[in-house]
């Protein structure tokens, strides 16, 4: 009863591949997350920059355009906010070691695994104390 006048969870999806970006944001936005979608981590930098608070889940490719790759990436967004709730994801074993709380998923994945980390990675929020 008292999660309806909650805000929608916002999700930052960054994938240098255009079809698999738009499936990831159709299954987010589908069940009721705003979806934010990059094709860079640089891109994503400025997203986390806006709206790193209000972020509940990122999901990223390894390899992405840009200089930087998804785990830099991934270090980055949980430097910003320590809940986040991030995926990295990739065809090989990543270049080097993910930062503390950050999930590796090779590919492919299934669709349902997207919405059950996003799921959880929306609860952890609801859960976990405010910041003062």
């Amino acid at each position: 009863m008292g999660q309806e006048n909650l805000p929608r969870a916002t999700a930052l999806v960054v994938e240098n591949d255009p079809l698999q970006r738009e499936m990831i944001c159709v299954l987010l936005e589908e069940s009721d997350y705003d979806v934010v979608q990059c094709e860079s981590a640089e891109a994503a930098q400025v997203v986390l920059d806006k709206l790193s608070p209000s972020l509940v889940f990122l999901m990223t490719d390894v390899s992405l355009a840009g200089s930087m790759n998804g785990v830099e990436l991934a270090r980055i967004a949980r430097a910003r906010n320590p809940r986040l709730g991030v995926i990295v994801t990739s065809g090989r074993a990543p270049p080097e070691p993910l930062p503390d709380g950050v999930k590796f998923w090779a590919k492919p994945w299934a669709a349902l695994d997207v919405l059950r980390e996003a799921e959880l990675a929306q609860a952890g929020r609801l859960r976990a104390p405010a910041r003062a």
